[in-house]
């Protein structure tokens, strides 16, 4: 007798599927939990998210030169709820609107710079910043901010 162990696919949210209610995605992108260390590391990493580079976040104290141009993050996890964090981390515009903050998980609608600096606008399609995995992953660190 041979035995079959069934795995869940992993459902992932196309960032065009996103659905924001009042900035807020009250679905997780993957339907996978997401993992706070590794969420730290997206967070730290200049080729990822490189959150820090904004921003402060006191539980991160060997971070060097974090950023002081946004809000410090210490306490997120009181301020929004997850369902918001996730929203924030998505695309912040769509709570708080002319917002700085790049938006992680987007692949339309942009201004672009030109194709190769031609001037011309770039025609191949772009990949988000972070893929949902890393989203989830950040929001499951961001909720552990308490003040």
């Amino acid at each position: 007798m041979v035995t079959v162990i069934a795995t869940p696919a992993i459902c992932e949210t196309a960032p065009k599927d996103v659905s924001f209610a009042e900035g807020a995605v009250e679905a997780s992108l993957t339907g996978v939990p997401g993992d706070p260390a590794n969420g730290v590391k997206v967070m730290t990493t200049n080729a990822l998210g490189n959150c820090v580079a904004c921003h402060q976040i006191g539980a991160l104290p060997d971070v060097e030169f974090p950023g002081t141009i946004a809000p410090p993050l210490d306490g997120a996890g009181d301020r929004w709820s997850e369902a918001e964090l996730r929203g924030i981390v998505a695309n912040a515009k769509m709570t708080f609107e002319g917002t700085f903050m790049p938006a992680f998980y987007k692949v339309d609608g942009f201004v672009r710079p030109g194709d190769g600096f031609t001037g011309k606008a770039g025609t191949e399609p772009l990949a988000p910043i972070l893929n949902a995995q890393q989203i989830e992953d950040v929001v499951a660190f961001l909720v552990t901010l308490k003040e």
